[in-house]
């Protein structure tokens, strides 16, 4: 049991042939170097098997599933294999500053805590700037999560020990919404440190990008993977939409085309 890392990194990898290789070096260059990770590739149709494989580190496990299974599941499987007290994930087109690791789990250690979040800088394709810093808000729980998800998987590190193995629902393009709310059920608080510590890749072929889809998701996630009443489905939904509109800086925007 000694030998265990202390940190078990989770990545789904699909077809992320494109940015992985920034993902891989942005982990292999971490200060803080006592960890597994788990690379769950979901079939991918690019290059990123022979990618992956081209690097020789022990502590990197590539599962290499045969059939496409979504986000949910392949993480899953990482964390079926998770061997480390703390669990992190980063997704493959992501990157965590050098500091990444080892500012979280000194945090957790320091301050008692079971789960922090960091703040991330927002980025294109090509790394550009695309949008301010988003700024991590503490003591996130779990009526506060209802209104809208400030915690970025990418960002997030949690005490297994302590409050066990969180495993994402097979909720459609809403996992890592409803893994956190589970998270927040086991927790007082989700504690933020309001340095960026990781680059997050806005694409423009992401899901995301499309609104009216998410919207629709994300009113499943309450009518049906919470149960929540009709009423209180809409309303949270609302809000939902509109913290979206204000984190994504749509209000700045449209003010200014109203303007001009």
């Amino acid at each position: 049991m000694d030998n265990m890392p202390s940190v078990s990194i989770i990545t789904a990898n699909y077809n992320s042939a494109d940015y992985i290789v920034d993902t891989i070096e942005s982990v292999l260059n971490q200060t803080y170097n006592d960890w597994e990770w788990l690379i769950v590739d979901d079939a991918s149709t690019d290059q990123s098997i022979e990618i992956l494989k081209k690097y020789d580190d022990k502590r990197i496990k590539l599962i290499a599933l045969k059939e496409n299974s979504g986000a949910a599941l392949a993480r899953n499987h990482g964390l079926n294999n998770a061997q480390g007290r703390y669990i992190a994930f980063i997704d493959s087109d992501d990157i965590w500053l050098p500091n990444a690791l080892e500012e979280r789990i000194n945090y957790l250690k320091r301050n008692n805590e079971e789960a922090v979040y960091t703040s991330y800088k927002r980025v294109d394709e090509n790394l550009n700037p695309r949008l301010t810093d988003f700024i991590a808000e503490d003591s996130i729980n779990y009526n506060r999560l209802l209104y809208n998800c400030p915690v970025f998987i990418s960002t997030l590190i949690y005490d297994s020990k302590r409050i066990g193995k969180i495993f994402f629902p097979n909720v459609y393009r809403r996992e890592d919404y409803a893994m956190i709310l589970n998270l927040s059920k086991k927790i007082k608080n989700i504690r933020a440190l309001t340095l960026p510590m990781v680059i997050y890749r806005i694409r423009h072929n992401s899901y995301s990008r499309n609104k009216w889809l998410m919207l629709k998701l994300q009113f499943l996630v309450y009518h049906n993977f919470l149960n929540l009443p009709l009423y209180k489905s809409l309303f949270y939904t609302g809000h939902w939409a509109f913290n979206g509109l204000k984190k994504y800086n749509k209000f700045s925007i449209a003010l200014n085309d109203h303007n001009m």
